[in-house]
């Protein structure tokens, strides 16, 4: 029988916790995260606090930059932080995959806004040549 602890696991911890722990395994304060998803300061600890909740934009950001899948923060199972009793990566292997999540997360963004240009160019074409 395993007797391990699910430590994130839905019975174990809130989303509030699974964002907090996210964050602090990627070495970032409260403000720093806030401020690189550009929220307010006390939006996020109201995340942390449950009392509220992120949207499906930011909660993608939010993933990508703590290098965690978002069912994971959403419900402790898939890609997240090692549990406590579980030996951490090593420090620069971690900053590296935040790194890279959050070039991944800046590159969908790109791609987003690429989309609806060409969709605002297409319409004016279509104007133009009407």
């Amino acid at each position: 029988m395993d007797d391990t602890t699910d430590w994130y696991g839905p019975e174990a911890a809130t989303f509030g916790d699974r964002l907090a722990a996210a964050r602090d395994a990627a070495g970032m304060t409260q403000e720093d995260l806030a401020r690189r998803l550009g929220v307010k300061l006390e939006t996020l600890r109201r995340w942390e606090e449950d009392l509220a909740e992120p949207r499906a934009n930011r909660l993608n950001m939010v993933a990508g930059l703590l290098n965690v899948s978002m069912i994971w923060l959403i419900t402790g199972e898939g890609e997240g932080v090692a549990s406590p009793d579980e030996d951490p990566l090593p420090t620069d292997i971690d900053r590296a995959l935040v790194e890279l999540r959050a070039m991944q997360t800046q590159m969908k963004r790109q791609a987003e806004k690429m989309g609806k240009l060409e969709k605002h160019l297409r319409a004016l074409l279509k104007e133009h040549s009407a």
